[in-house]
């Protein structure tokens, strides 16, 4: 991506806080199309953003006190929460009209707390976790749910069509996040069931290779089975996605559905797979490694056939 060079384009003062698997290459994105940013990680700084233009600053507040939108991508609630209000953190920082847009996926219920706390300070807060995973990351086609008002929205809109092509203003302040536990549950709830009927095709002596084949091409036929499917079949289980960050999303769509009442009974399973896997060592395995736990129950795998 270059940056923009015609006369109506206006370089803004951006920061960014969390430069890992997805936020590196966000991150780069905004640096590209020619925008000044700040950035800030807890880690190691990656090269990509070490030798570009962005400006690495000692702490959050750093980053909240030079620029006028701040982007946060952690990898979960408490994270969130110790780098808008910890010591050195991003609230300490800001001034009145600037916008924090936290991308993590977090806690619905814990994103409308901060937003008030934000909103206090006489600032704006989106809510916009993401769903592309790194391919989506560095390709800048992630899906964004954002929630938050529409002035905010619009204000910040160029700046996610820069890292995303779906972009959906779904609604208030954590619905968002809401949209995000829904989508990963379905993905979980997927995963399981295209896990189950390739464990039951092996099981039951057919070729899995050939039965997802015939599966793609009829009603069954998903984003899960083609790109996992075949990850389970080629035995590729290096993330990706990581079993502990969708063990993390699962936890809080239970926790939230136990505080609404709601029963989740297929997320509940799909959650206990995924420990059965963290259990055998695989918590960095990549999510269509839930196949393995069913795989042990089955004692078969699925994978081609022997010769």
């Amino acid at each position: 991506m270059t940056a923009d060079t015609s006369s109506t384009f206006q370089p803004l003062r951006l920061g960014f806080i969390g430069l890992g698997i997805m936020g590196a290459p966000m991150a780069g994105h905004l640096v590209a199309a020619g925008h000044t940013v700040f950035v800030h990680t807890r880690g190691r700084v990656p090269p990509t953003i070490a030798d570009s233009r962005a400006t690495l600053c000692t702490t959050a507040r750093g980053v909240a006190e030079r620029a006028d939108i701040v982007f946060t991508m952690v990898p979960d609630t408490p994270d969130v929460e110790a780098v808008l209000f910890g010591p050195h953190g991003v609230a300490a920082g800001l001034g009145i009209g600037k916008t924090v847009v936290d991308m993590s996926s977090i806690s619905p219920i814990a994103t409308k707390d901060f937003a008030q706390r934000i909103a206090a300070l006489g600032c704006n807060y989106l809510d916009a976790p993401v769903s592309g995973g790194e391919v989506g990351a560095k390709n800048a086609t992630l899906s964004i749910m954002v929630g938050g008002t529409e002035a905010a929205f619009e204000r910040v809109r160029p700046l996610f069509a820069l890292m995303g092509k779906n972009i959906t203003h779904v609604g208030g302040v954590g619905d968002g996040q809401t949209a995000k536990v829904a989508n990963q549950i379905i993905v979980a709830l997927n995963i399981e069931a295209v896990a189950e009927a390739l464990v039951f095709a092996a099981k039951a002596g057919a070729d899995p290779a050939r039965v997802r084949t015939a599966l793609m091409g009829g009603f069954a036929s998903s984003r899960i089975l083609e790109v996992h499917g075949q990850r389970m079949i080629d035995r590729t289980f290096n993330p990706g996605f990581r079993i502990e960050l969708h063990q993390k999303d699962l936890n809080l769509a239970l926790s939230t559905a136990r505080s609404l009442g709601v029963a989740l009974p297929n997320t509940a399973t799909a959650q206990e797979l995924f420990n059965v896997c963290a259990a055998h060592g695989g918590k960095a395995w990549d999510h269509s490694a839930m196949v393995r736990a069913l795989e042990t129950m089955s004692n078969v795998e699925v994978g081609p056939p022997a010769a």
